[in-house]
């Protein structure tokens, strides 16, 4: 699939994610913080962002309203059509359980938890049944190539292995976006590219994933690169998508689609 083709919503399509004139200020005693100064942006669905930007330029800020987790002092979030923007504590939450996929650096794994129960653990917040949880847990543990090691805990697992687990454990609730912040960043590079050929993978079944990353070599496999610098988008890119290319003893994720409803 090319990268047109990838990243491009139709025309009558809205894009999944829209920001307009997104203002954050925050208030450190009588300074007032401006961490987004007016950040107007779209993302398609199936779209593969990469986002860059030194510390303290605004990515952070960007990537946690994104992911409901704070809200703007002004301007508009549309998440799938509907305005996030001035949403509940409670709604918010019901957001990201419904429509957000999180991976982190440190894969946020129990320790003395199964990698499938890892993976069923937002399941279980969403009251689905423990059969049902069963069958979606195996069903996104068998797409990131983990199919033998559902039984392992996370100290009997490899950092890219444990990672895989954390991108399964994102994907069972089935989210239109994945959010991933720095999710190569304890990871040596040929695992990295391991982790990257799964996020590729999700994007042409049909997820949005938006990337955190400092490293420019992680952003090449992204199809679009956005750089924020004090508070200000610098600058937005559409490129072609650098292959991840597996390395042969790397089980490689089954190719699914996108579940009816969820592209």
């Amino acid at each position: 699939m090319s990268t047109e083709e990838a990243t491009v919503a139709p025309a009558n399509e809205h894009p999944l994610i829209e920001l307009s004139d997104i203002q954050k200020v925050y208030a450190s005693g009588d300074v007032s913080v401006h961490a987004l100064r007016g950040v107007t942006l779209g993302i398609a669905r199936g779209e593969f962002v990469a986002v860059m930007g030194s510390s303290g330029s605004g990515k952070s800020t960007l990537m946690n309203i994104l992911g409901c987790l704070d809200r703007p002092t002004s301007g508009i979030y549309k998440l799938d059509g509907a305005e996030v923007s001035r949403l509940t504590k409670a709604e918010l939450a019901e957001v990201r359980n419904k429509t957000l996929g999180f991976v982190f650096q440190n894969f946020n794994l129990l320790a003395r938890t199964s990698a499938q129960e890892n993976v069923e653990l937002p399941l279980v917040y969403a009251g689905v049944s423990g059969k049902e949880r069963r069958r979606r847990a195996i069903a996104a543990l068998t797409r990131v190539g983990l199919q033998e090691r559902m039984d392992h805990t996370p100290n009997q697992l490899s950092g890219g292995q444990q990672q895989r687990v954390a991108i399964a454990r994102a994907i069972v609730s089935q989210p239109k976006v994945i959010l991933a912040d720095e999710p190569t960043g304890n990871l040596d590079s040929r695992t990295s590219v391991e982790v990257m050929s799964i996020f590729q993978e999700l994007g042409r079944a049909g997820i949005t994933v938006v990337l955190v990353t400092h490293e420019p070599d992680i952003a090449e496999y992204a199809s679009r690169v956005i750089v924020v610098k004090d508070g200000y988008i610098q600058s937005d890119k559409q490129r072609e998508m650098k292959e991840a290319i597996v390395p042969p003893e790397f089980v490689p994720p089954v190719s699914v689609r996108a579940p009816e409803g969820k592209a």
